[in-house]
């Protein structure tokens, strides 16, 4: 079977056979096949590039607050909640020390866990669970950590 089309030029026919159309489409097939999995794989690596990013603004924002109040933030004060709120330190004029009135939540929905004194020396930890919510994991379900990130302490 051939698909006809006439040509501009004269009464010459030119037109694909119903196998050429066949070969183009298992090569498209071959081809979405192998694009496919890295296309649907990028909405999970930009969530996981957004927790880092607002690790690092976390991180940020608490080295401001230590240089106002002198200390970082403890549980007992609110932990990440302190960096919304006003220190409470003579000569503070400025709102929170995020852009936000709450503490964002990371890409997944989950609450960023905050210690404070962190591990292994460290002045602080900031960790997302990830997808899972649960510490651990492997690839895109691994946990984001705030010193795995590079930047302050």
């Amino acid at each position: 079977m051939r698909y006809i089309r006439k040509s501009a030029i004269g009464n010459r026919q030119s037109g694909f056979t119903l196998i050429e159309i066949m070969v183009v489409i298992v090569i498209l097939g071959i081809l979405a096949t192998l694009i496919m999995p890295k296309i649907l794989d990028r909405p999970e690596q930009a969530k996981r590039t957004a927790a880092r990013l607002q690790i690092s603004h976390f991180k940020s924002a608490l080295q401001l607050y230590k240089l106002d109040v002198g200390h970082y933030p403890s549980a007992a004060e609110g932990g990440l909640n302190a960096l919304v709120t006003s220190p409470g330190v003579t000569g503070w004029k400025t709102g929170g020390y995020l852009d936000s009135d709450s503490v964002p939540k990371d890409p997944w929905g989950n609450a960023y866990v905050y210690t404070c004194p962190g591990q292994n020396g460290r002045d602080f930890d900031i960790v997302s669970y990830g997808p899972t919510g649960q510490p651990g994991g492997t690839g895109t379900d691994a946990t984001i950590e705030s010193w795995n990130i590079g930047g302050a302490k």
